[in-house]
């Protein structure tokens, strides 16, 4: 009993107090904290843990307790592993490798099945093409015997059809000749039984004989008539192509009329502007001798005005003369007139100077008036007209 029995507890036991002590709180990093106890608590009671990421045979690897035995039962096990692992993909390797084998068998199986395919399709082809070649030649044979068949019969139906119109035509002279023959029945009737004794003195054979002469007659005159329509039928052929000869010719030559007649047609508007011009001209060349002809005229004036005796008779002088005996005496006339201006002292001098004077004067005049008339000559045509036409008149 005293054994089995608790002892008595007094209640000034320190074990039967309760004592309230600040513990420190544990916080892993990755929970989330509590703002508001955050705020009331202070922070050196708080002990952060942090959070183990690593994997447990990496802490036991890098553990500074963990034995090298353990270590080496660890490394002995994943070895055993790979090992089982390596024997499994082995004989996975062999399975596969078998059946890539029976594979390679069955695939040159099937490629020898293949060639000899081949070889046996490329015999048939060539079998074929012998077959086609040799069917080739066959329907060409045939062909061209069809062909001359087809013309064989092309030509034995032309001549079937020119002897049904022989048969028809031989069948109506038949029609045609059947009195005669009739006739000459009832002839052989009616004749004596005897009548071929008689010979060539018999009364059949003079009928005979005419009868052939007449026959070859009308062979002959049948030949001459062909004959004459065949020349007929070239003469008419002869006919068209002369005519067609003729048309062509009749078509070159009203061609070449109508060619000669534009050509007709220039050449005589050309005529009649050459016409046209020549009169022209010729009007030109009247004025040119009126204008000579006056010309001439003046200086035949001057020069019967202007006489001097030592150049002679005006009738055989020649224009060129004239003209210069002219000028003579115009130079001669001022020569004089200025003798006389220089000579105003004597009194007879005066006289005879007036008298020249007015004998000089009259003389000027009619000299001036042959000038004026002169220049007014030269002026249409020119000193080399002038030239001209006293050579000319030479």
């Amino acid at each position: 009993m005293a054994a089995g029995s608790l002892p008595a507890l007094s209640p000034e036991d320190p074990r039967l107090q309760l004592r309230v002590e600040n513990r420190w709180r544990n916080i892993f990093v990755t929970q989330a904290e509590d703002v508001s106890l955050h705020d009331k608590e202070q922070e050196e009671n708080v002990n952060h843990i942090p959070v183990i990421t690593e994997s447990s045979s990496r802490i036991l690897d890098t553990g500074v307790n963990t034995l090298q035995r353990t270590l080496l039962l660890k490394k002995q096990l994943k070895v055993d592993e790979v090992n089982t692992e390596l024997k499994q993909k082995q004989l996975e390797f062999r399975a596969r490798m078998q059946i890539l084998e029976k594979r390679r068998a069955e695939l040159l199986l099937k490629q020898q099945e293949t060639k000899d395919r081949a070889v046996k399709f490329e015999k048939f082809v060539e079998e074929n093409e012998v077959k086609r070649r040799r069917a080739l030649k066959k329907y060409q044979v045939e062909r061209k015997q069809n062909e001359q068949k087809e013309k064989e019969k092309s030509e034995l139906c032309v001549h079937f059809d020119q002897l049904q119109i022989r048969h028809q035509y031989l069948k109506q002279r038949v029609e045609k000749y059947k009195m005669y023959e009739e006739y000459l029945r009832k002839i052989l009737d009616l004749l004596p039984e005897n009548y071929l004794e008689y010979g060539s003195d018999s009364l059949a054979m003079p009928i005979i004989r005419r009868h052939e002469t007449l026959s070859i007659t009308q062979q002959t005159l049948v030949q001459h008539l062909t004959g004459l329509s065949e020349e007929l039928e070239q003469g008419q052929r002869n006919l068209d192509s002369l005519k067609q000869e003729h048309n062509t010719s009749k078509l070159m030559i009203n061609k070449e009329m109508s060619e000669l007649q534009t050509q007709w047609d220039q050449i005589k508007e050309k005529n009649k502007q050459l016409e046209m011009t020549l009169q022209i001209h010729q009007g030109q060349n009247r004025d040119q001798a009126e204008e000579i002809g006056s010309l001439m005229i003046a200086v035949k004036n001057l020069g019967q005005q202007c006489h001097l005796q030592h150049y002679g008779s005006l009738d055989d002088m020649k224009m060129l003369t004239m003209m210069d005996m002219i000028m003579e005496f115009i130079l001669d006339k001022a020569d004089l007139e200025r003798r006389a201006m220089r000579l105003t002292d004597s009194g007879s001098e005066i006289t005879k100077r007036s008298a020249e004077r007015r004998r000089t004067g009259s003389a000027l005049k009619t000299n001036n008036s042959s000038k004026v008339h002169l220049k007014s000559t030269s002026k249409t045509s020119g000193g080399s007209k002038l030239l001209s036409s006293s050579k000319t008149m030479q």
